[in-house]
């Protein structure tokens, strides 16, 4: 499961799964390039992958913004000669805990759009190297939440719009030699502060609040324990890897949860 010669672009690499995700993948032999908005966090994690003896880039690119993805992606080839793996990670900004009826047409179409969006404008730009090259995996992060996801927003819908979006993209580039697969994750605990749930609801506020939360989904998993960061990243290289050239078009369940 090794990705040595690899190059990989994380898109949203500045948050907690993509460091966990970035040193896997370094770990493994890629040379990753780390882009997101807030270049702090980014230098940071890239200087310590480099204390690790990874190879690390950084780049403040917005994933909304479809000629700096693209003019990026060109960047990364002509530098490291091959686009290998693309990961998108890049937060949509859901809102949870109101119910639909109560909930306005811009908290609910918001996560949609930038979810949908970013996906579309990453996966398109690293697609069309990989179909020159002949070979590349497209990888997208979902929590698995399509077929039903009471309170929780527009979480579903983008869910389901993701899910469906990496199924058709493989379709058509499956005979190209490229992949596009995903990974259902819900709820690692080392990514879960109290401000970033409050961000979501904020009525999840307080030390207090956040152990209830991660206590409910250590109780909702069929195993009765939280995957954890460093599984999550894992799987991802895995996915990413040689080894799961006969996976594509589809999602990992990585919850340890039914689909919902």
């Amino acid at each position: 499961m090794n990705l040595r010669n690899k190059n990989a672009v994380i898109y949203g690499a500045g948050g907690s799964i993509g460091g966990g995700v970035a040193r896997e993948f370094a770990g493994r032999g890629a040379r990753v390039f780390l882009t997101g908005r807030h270049e702090p966090a980014l230098t940071k994690l890239a200087d310590e992958v480099r204390e690790a003896g990874g190879q690390a880039d950084v780049a403040v690119v917005d994933a909304l913004d479809e000629t700096a993805v693209d003019d990026h992606a060109a960047a990364v080839v002509r530098e490291a000669g091959s686009l290998d793996i693309s990961l998108n990670l890049v937060t949509r900004g859901d809102i949870q805990g109101i119910p639909l009826v109560e909930m306005s047409v811009e908290d609910y179409v918001g996560p949609i759009t930038t979810g949908i969006t970013t996906n579309f404008i990453t996966a398109r730009a690293a697609a069309r190297h990989m179909i020159k090259q002949g070979s590349g995996a497209i990888l997208a992060l979902d929590s698995g939440s399509a077929q039903g996801s009471p309170m929780m927003g527009a979480t579903g819908s983008i869910d389901a719009a993701l899910d469906t979006f990496i199924r058709n993209l493989a379709v058509e580039i499956g005979p190209h030699g490229v992949r596009a697969l995903g990974i259902w994750v819900a709820g690692v605990p080392e990514t879960f502060t109290p401000e970033k749930l409050a961000a979501v609801n904020e009525q999840l506020a307080g030390p207090e609040q956040l152990e209830n939360v991660l206590n409910a989904l250590t109780e909702a998993r069929m195993t009765k324990r939280s995957p954890r960061l460093a599984e999550v990243a894992a799987t991802l290289a895995f996915l990413a890897s040689d080894d799961a050239m006969g996976i594509t078009g589809t999602f990992v369940n990585a919850t340890s949860m039914f689909p919902s």
